[in-house]
């Protein structure tokens, strides 16, 4: 049997890094070797497994180096900026990583695949394996649908959230646009407000919520003539963005320098 992968969390002490310290301490193939957090996080210095009660040698730094010494994997969600000093320290250390921070821009998405020529990165705007084979479902659909249909992206999560739209919202308007051959930036309406006019039949419409606890709803309403169809999916427990994240790492086992996708992960 091989030796574990050794995982290092960013965010450790965040509610998407706690899932993914609970997620690789009950794998039979993993091993926690790092927990990073800003610098001035009251969890700097615990036990990242304490929540879970259980003890380890692992502690929560802010120092990058200590805490990805020694690893295979970093997995970060945290923000763009944090996610961009950590893949530096991981390129100098040969650390490969899965990155599932969204609100990068074009300028940062550059900076990301260029560390992707030193090491192996997987990166998607949502690590839900469902998710991932929903914008396969997308594409299908609007290449099926590509006349008489507008579509609209409909997304709700959690009131902390600080990007709009979300990442998975707007891989799937990528995915919608692609399929008609335009870029999003020449379809997407972000919102609407007062006198609008007729609706753009060859547009691609956003709408936002943002409320209590929502983990992460997305639905893709394609509406015709006497008809809609709606392809939804709903996330229930960050857990499913954990589980993907692992496969994610197991995925990269091996694997040369580049920057991947889940449909690579996932063979589809």
């Amino acid at each position: 049997m091989s030796a574990p992968l050794k995982i290092a969390v960013a965010g450790a002490s965040g509610r998407m890094g706690r899932m993914l310290v609970e997620a690789v301490s009950a794998s039979n193939d993993f091993g926690l070797s790092g927990a990073l957090d800003v610098a001035g996080s009251p969890a700097l210095g615990s036990d990242p497994l304490a929540a879970l009660g259980r003890h380890g040698d692992v502690r929560v730094t802010a120092d990058l180096r200590a805490g990805l010494a020694g690893s295979d994997v970093l997995i970060d969600f945290t923000r763009p900026e944090g996610t961009l000093a950590h893949l530096a320290v991981c390129r100098e250390l040969g650390v490969n990583a899965v990155i599932g921070t969204t609100g990068f821009s074009d300028a940062q998405k550059a900076r990301v695949a260029e560390h992707a020529r030193h090491i192996a990165i997987v990166m998607a705007s949502n690590m839900s394996l469902g998710v991932n084979v929903v914008l396969r479902l997308l594409d299908l659909a609007a290449r099926a649908l590509a006349e008489g249909y507008d579509i609209e992206v409909i997304e709700a999560h959690h009131r902390h959230k600080v990007d709009a739209p979300s990442g998975t919202a707007l891989a799937m308007g990528e995915v919608l646009a692609r399929a008609s051959g335009r870029p999003l930036s020449d379809c997407a309406v972000w919102g609407r407000h007062g006198i609008t006019g007729e609706r753009d039949p060859s547009t691609i419409g956003f709408s936002v919520i943002r409320g209590g606890d929502i983990v992460g709803d997305h639905t893709v309403l394609f509406a015709g003539t006497g008809e809609r169809i709606e392809i939804t999916h709903k996330s229930s427990s960050r857990a499913t963005y954990a589980q993907g994240s692992l496969r994610a790492a197991r995925f990269l086992a091996g694997r040369p320098p580049g920057l991947y996708a889940m449909h690579d992960v996932l063979g589809i």
